[in-house]
């Protein structure tokens, strides 16, 4: 006996082709300019160009270190996504029987059951992936940083190059962050199945089209675009900072 439907397996498909069609969306089309995701980018590399004209750098490895505790953050959660996920397959007649008391349309069958919940963790284990490698390629940028040396010891040159090494690192980090986030709120529209293929379709609808605002038309966006960031040919502060990075000449 077919487990799925044909409802089932076109909302599943549908799923897939607005969570990937996103990423491609945002990451490859030549609309990802446009978008906030794209601005923050821009952003990184103009923080790592600032980070090497300093001499004194604690706030860079503290802003460093935030996003590495974030990152761990949501790693963390995704493995005890995937724990509750194996407790809820040990838990699956228990589920079906209560729900079916309360005629909640949860399954129809505990094959079908299964397959929901396989997926969810498998969502969780795609984001854990993600949420790794993020961390991982944050360690790497912030020993670049590290490297990077004082303006006294090496030339200009190979100082903003070490920074652009750091910089594309940092948003290669905040690129894989992203997916691993973007899976975790498609991941709240594949809830929806569990409520049967047409909700799972709407729910799907409901994330995709709040990604797209955030991205193309939200306030933060709106922020972010409000002013363009200085680039570094533009930007001299011979005179503005002292040999320690301050900005007190008392200091």
């Amino acid at each position: 006996m077919q487990v799925l439907s044909q409802l089932d397996l076109a909302a599943a498909a549908w799923f897939l082709v607005a969570w990937f069609g996103f990423n491609f969306l945002v990451d490859i089309s030549p609309l990802r300019k446009k978008t906030l995701s794209s601005a923050m980018d821009d952003y990184r590399r103009g923080w790592m160009l600032s980070m090497c004209s300093r001499d004194v750098r604690i706030m860079d490895t503290s802003i460093m270190g935030g996003l590495q505790q974030g990152t761990a953050f949501f790693a963390s959660t995704s493995l005890l996504a995937i724990g509750g996920g194996f407790a809820l397959l040990d838990a699956t007649d228990r589920i079906l029987q209560v729900a079916g008391d309360l005629s909640i349309p949860v399954a129809d069958s505990r094959a079908l059951w299964e397959i929901k919940v396989l997926g969810l963790m498998l969502i969780f284990a795609y984001g854990f992936f993600k949420f790794g490698w993020a961390y991982r390629l944050f360690n790497y940028a912030s020993i670049i940083m590290g490297a990077v040396p004082e303006k006294s010891r090496a030339s200009r040159e190979t100082i903003e190059k070490m920074a652009s090494q750091a910089a594309e690192l940092n948003v290669l980090a905040g690129r894989h962050f992203n997916r691993g986030q973007r899976a975790f709120f498609f991941s709240i529209g594949f809830l929806g199945w569990f409520a049967g293929p047409y909700v799972f379709a709407a729910t799907t609808l409901a994330v995709l089209l709040v990604l797209i605002r955030r991205q193309f038309a939200s306030r933060a966006r709106a922020a972010v675009f409000s002013g363009q960031y200085p680039t570094a040919a533009s930007a001299d502060i011979s005179g503005e900072y002292t040999d320690t990075g301050s900005s007190n000449p008392f200091t």
